[in-house]
């Protein structure tokens, strides 16, 4: 592994450093602490928790001497993952944080996420039957650009295919042109894009067991 870097299966001690990786990439990609001062824990309630809790053995992270630096998380059924999260995970974080009111137009980025909480964003690309397992990666700037990115995907999506998937999927925002086209090499094509502005997100896809197609 180049650089002093490792990938190892998460477990539930890494969350708290998993949120920090998922705060530092959070502003499309890049460092969002300034934007999530008032709860830095916000997002990763949503992208980083429930995938730790219920789909643990398809999660990794990458570490090097500093600590933390990166994770894939994977679902082998992505509407099988939302279904559990809005029975498990989401009314919990509904309880604690409230929803905000008044005009949404001034709501602060963490307000944003509290909404969330309470009216959850899902949106599954079609076919939905050829793409249902689904990933999310994120790697601080640190270990960007050796490769490691390319490992962990391919680590996650390896043992998505040996369990039979048929496809995997990811959504990213519209304005991470370098995730963009880091995908596009992996193999993944666009499927679908939804939202507007800087809310659009880009959905891509990627075939798995080919032989099983045709069988």
């Amino acid at each position: 592994m180049p650089g002093g870097f490792d990938i190892r299966q998460a477990t539930s001690a890494d969350r708290e450093a998993a949120y920090w990786v998922c705060l530092k990439t959070g502003d499309h990609g890049a460092d969002g602490e300034a934007l999530f001062a008032d709860d830095p824990d916000a997002l990763g309630r949503i992208y980083v928790g429930p995938y730790l809790e219920f789909e643990p053995e398809l999660a990794l992270v990458l570490e090097d001497s500093e600590g933390i630096c990166g994770y894939c998380l994977g679902a082998m059924d992505s509407r099988k993952l939302f279904e559990r999260y809005e029975r498990e995970w989401r009314p919990g974080l509904a309880k604690r944080y409230p929803e905000p009111g008044g005009d949404p137009s001034g709501w602060t980025p963490v307000e944003q996420v509290y909404h969330l909480y309470h009216h959850p964003d899902y949106f599954c690309p079609e076919p939905y039957e050829l793409y249902p397992s689904q990933l999310h990666i994120d790697l601080v700037p640190r270990a960007q650009g050796r490769g490691l990115g390319r490992r962990l995907v391919e680590e996650v999506v390896s043992r998505i295919e040996a369990n039979g998937s048929p496809g995997v999927h990811l959504g990213m925002s519209a304005r991470n042109e370098r995730a963009h086209g880091f995908y596009l090499k992996l193999g993944f094509e666009e499927l679908a894009r939804d939202g507007t502005g800087e809310n659009e997100a880009i959905y891509l896809g990627k075939r798995l067991n080919p032989a099983g197609d045709s069988a």
